[in-house]
């Protein structure tokens, strides 16, 4: 299990805390080989329209020489997956996790992802789909579940 703990730890930081050492989540695939993930976080956001004169007298619409380009605001839904050794264990690291993402640093969740080099500065906004089970719950031994994040990012990086 050692080996595992460190390919997980330092992938994903929130705030500062590592999100597989705090709370044993990281973010997962919903099948092998996707890229749900990876798509989501360099997915640019949309730009926003221009402003156009459209002077009845002329053809088309004037925009000027310089179009100033602006982005705007974007979603990012992230997939996760948390683990723990009983079922006990489970519900306290995935309720506390929950409340980890509802509360932030004053609502907002700075998202490290140290192997991209990227920072996203977002706040958590629904959990589409609720949670899947992975595991039995009502079974002892090591339990697993799984959910998605729809995270709002209002000043995209990129």
């Amino acid at each position: 299990m050692a080996q595992v703990e460190h390919i997980l730890s330092g992938q994903v930081l929130v705030n500062n805390t590592d999100l597989w050492d705090t709370y044993g989540v990281f973010l997962r695939e919903e099948r092998k080989g996707g890229h749900e993930n990876l798509n989501a976080l360099l997915s640019p956001s949309k730009t926003k329209a221009h402003v156009a004169v459209n002077i009845r007298e002329q053809d088309g619409e004037d925009m000027g020489d310089t179009l100033d380009v602006k982005s705007e605001g974007r979603d990012v839904t992230l997939h996760f997956a948390l683990q723990a050794d009983s079922p006990a264990a489970f519900v306290v690291r995935y309720t506390s996790f929950i409340q980890f993402l509802k509360t932030g640093n004053n609502g907002w969740l700075t998202f490290n992802f140290p192997s991209l080099g990227l920072t996203l500065r977002m706040y958590a906004v629904e959990w589409p789909n609720g949670f899947t089970a992975i595991s039995n719950l009502w079974v002892e031994g090591e339990q697993a579940g799984a959910f998605r994040v729809k995270f709002r990012e209002p000043v995209p990086s990129f």
